[in-house]
């Protein structure tokens, strides 16, 4: 049996990534760290490696609540602390009275500095609080780059795991029935606007699946997807609960407020 058939196309890619790196931990006896991987990434990764063979994974982005994880790959006689996972925290410093900071803003200077996504992990945003978590091998770089966001001078201040903000965002979740699972369907349900300006949205790169942009609306979704939609914000597909009698899909969606 194929290790492809779990998985979408699309991500075999990054399965032959795990497993090269689960190769190079088991030749080399010695534990591998990655960049950050999202969700889905972190998913497809511990499906392949497990927790309880020769070579085991374990995941860390600061907090528990964290989006966005470094994974450590290691042999079974190594303990994982979290110094091993090269992360560096910092608060983001600015006139608060005069400025308003969001986390499309600060996605889009730290991106203009010329990082890779997989560089540094959550950007947490809590009222006018405004913290990142970054790998150390790109720290000082942002320290002196990163002077500026929006239209506001900032600064960063180092900081430790504990005083990193625990951001719980609220889901609601809802029963709809839809006459397919194309992504272009899925998402008109879950914010409740017209198909065709959804199609409209997705055909200029403004929406997500499992955090990958995709241009197609006839995408077909599964159950587990995260959706995301900008400007509408997140929701997942919980279930999908089988057809009804007029042969449509009948699923359950939560969608982030």
């Amino acid at each position: 049996m194929s290790i492809y058939q779990h998985f979408r196309q699309e991500e075999r890619g990054f399965i032959d990534q795990v497993l090269e790196w689960k190769e190079e931990v088991t030749n080399q006896y010695s534990p591998k760290l990655t960049d950050f991987l999202d969700p889905r990434e972190q998913q497809i990764a511990l499906s392949i490696i497990g927790t309880e063979g020769d070579v085991n994974i374990a995941f860390q982005g600061g907090i528990e609540s964290s989006e966005r994880k470094r994974a450590l790959i290691y042999p079974d006689y190594y303990v994982p602390e979290l110094e091993d996972f090269q992360l560096a925290f910092y608060e983001i410093e600015y006139a608060k009275k005069f400025v308003t900071i969001e986390h499309p803003q600060v996605l889009g200077s730290l991106m203009s500095l010329g990082l890779r996504r997989s560089k540094f992990g959550d950007i947490l945003v809590q009222d006018d609080q405004v913290q990142l978590v970054i790998a150390n091998e790109t720290a000082s770089y942002i320290e002196s780059n990163l002077q500026s966001i929006g239209k506001g001078k900032v600064h960063l201040k180092s900081i430790l795991s504990e005083q990193l903000v625990e951001i719980r965002e609220e889901v609601i979740e809802q029963t709809c029935t839809v006459s397919s699972m194309r992504l272009d369907v899925i998402l008109a349900n879950i914010h409740n606007i017209s198909r065709q300006k959804v199609q409209v949205l997705i055909e200029h790169g403004l929406a997500k699946v499992n955090w990958k942009t995709i241009e197609q609306p006839s995408f077909e979704c599964r159950e587990g997807d995260m959706l995301s939609l900008r400007g509408y914000g997140r929701g997942k597909i919980i279930s999908i609960d089988g057809k009804t009698k007029k042969d449509k899909w009948r699923i359950v969606v939560g969608k982030q407020k």
